[in-house]
């Protein structure tokens, strides 16, 4: 019998005993053992930031794919199912095609440890350098100097989106720490296009690109992004762009656009591709409105919505993305990690949301309980409560505000949870 990816998968969960241990040598060492796969691939465009790397990337993918190139993309983590992280000249990998490079990693690794992200990682670039397309797309999974996705010696161009606090634990209490680890993708004589950032996150990146000699082009300096009309307006030295605002809702898209079209222009892409960056890009739980699927029939007449940000930057952006929908009495499902920080996150939606109910996240061990949510969202202002299930939080809220706009948000594994329930 054929072994299926998801047992690969769970046999490489043992292989080291952290989920997370920031360091290259362990990657190098199993890249040399599979031929080096990052060294054949396709022009690579690196994307590190705390927020915003994931809507950028998507939007570059549809703007590439507008005129007609084949994308390969990387991203993490997966919502339902591990092939989302790897798209293959623009399909989702095949469930054969992933099960032949995670086989393949997990034998030329060996019992040497290796953490699950790192292991499967060199899968992917495996699967990129077997593969004919015109550009490689890489989200860091997680800082970017020690990050495994950071092995390509000369990209085609890096992108860093906005950088704000968040995986302290990892990346430093600072934001200049935490700037420098994400500046750690820049490379000698590499433009990087770099989204709106504090003054002293730029600061750090600023320090670096002088270090390796990497070109910015940078927002507020080199180009500009706004709304003029309800249209979004682009700006460098090559010229204004008038195009239609983002298809991703939320006014923070508005600047992931700016950094995606931005790479597009270094690209020397068609204002054809810009156009398609803002009008056909597709990034699921980032303020998706569910539209089918039981989750769905089970708050109808009220509307249900999902969103993965986590930490406060994002709370704040879906604050402003709340306010800018139509009036409705929203009521927020909130399910959240213990490494997060909660009480930031839920702060500027005690102003823009009617209740909160706190779910715990289903099979996740470092889940915050849904008590310990609830008190936390009390504490900022926000009146909730506890409910076991979130079909069960979906019926207590459409029992009291049938019309409700409900949000399930505080963290990607929650929406991923959603999305497969909602797929039953």
């Amino acid at each position: 019998m054929t072994t299926s990816s998801d047992v690969i998968l769970e046999r490489m969960m043992a292989l080291h005993p952290k989920v997370i241990d920031l360091t290259l040598d362990r990657v190098w060492r199993l890249l040399a053992a599979v031929d080096n796969p990052q060294d054949a691939l396709p022009p690579v465009i690196h994307i590190a930031g705390t927020n915003g790397k994931g809507s950028t990337q998507a939007m570059i993918r549809a703007g590439l794919q507008g005129q007609g190139a084949r994308v390969h993309a990387y991203t993490s983590p997966h919502l339902a199912r591990f092939h989302e992280r790897i798209r293959l000249a623009g399909d989702l990998i095949s469930e054969d095609a992933l099960t032949q490079v995670l086989d393949r990693c997990y034998v030329a690794n060996g019992p040497d440890p290796i953490t699950y992200f790192e292991i499967t990682t060199v899968a992917a670039l495996m699967a990129f350098a077997q593969t004919p397309a015109d550009y490689t797309l890489l989200e860091v999974g997680l800082g970017g100097r020690l990050d495994a996705t950071n092995v390509v010696a000369h990209p085609a161009l890096t992108i860093i989106t906005p950088v704000d606090l968040d995986h302290q634990q990892f990346l430093g209490d600072t934001l200049a720490a935490i700037a420098f680890e994400k500046s750690g993708i820049l490379k000698r004589g590499v433009p990087c296009i770099v989204g709106p950032q504090h003054d002293e996150a730029m600061d750090a990146i600023e320090a670096q690109a002088a270090k390796v000699g990497a070109p910015l082009q940078a927002y507020g300096q080199h180009w500009h992004v706004g709304v003029e009309r309800d249209r979004l307006v682009y700006q460098d030295e090559r010229g204004l762009l008038d195009l239609p605002l983002p298809n991703l809702r939320g006014p923070h898209q508005v600047m992931n656009a700016g950094a995606a079209i931005a790479a597009l222009r270094a690209l020397d892409c068609h204002e054809s591709a810009c156009e398609a960056a803002v009008t056909k890009a597709y990034w699921p739980a980032r303020m998706e409105k569910l539209t089918t699927g039981p989750l769905v029939d089970l708050a109808a007449p009220a509307e249900l919505w999902l969103d993965g940000g986590h930490n406060p930057a994002a709370g704040c952006a879906l604050a402003d993305t709340l306010r800018a929908q139509p009036a409705r009495p929203t009521h927020l499902i909130c399910g959240m990690l213990n490494t997060k920080d909660i009480r930031g996150y839920l702060a500027p939606l005690a102003d823009v949301a009617e209740s909160l109910t706190a779910v715990s996240i289903p099979g996740e061990a470092n889940t915050i309980p849904a008590a310990e949510t609830a008190r936390l969202a009390k504490d900022v202002g926000l009146p909730s409560e506890v409910a076991e299930t979130v079909q069960a939080a979906i019926s207590a809220i459409t029992a009291r505000a049938p019309n409700a706009r409900i949000l399930i948000c505080g963290s990607l594994y929650l929406a991923g949870h959603v999305m497969r329930e909602n797929e039953a």
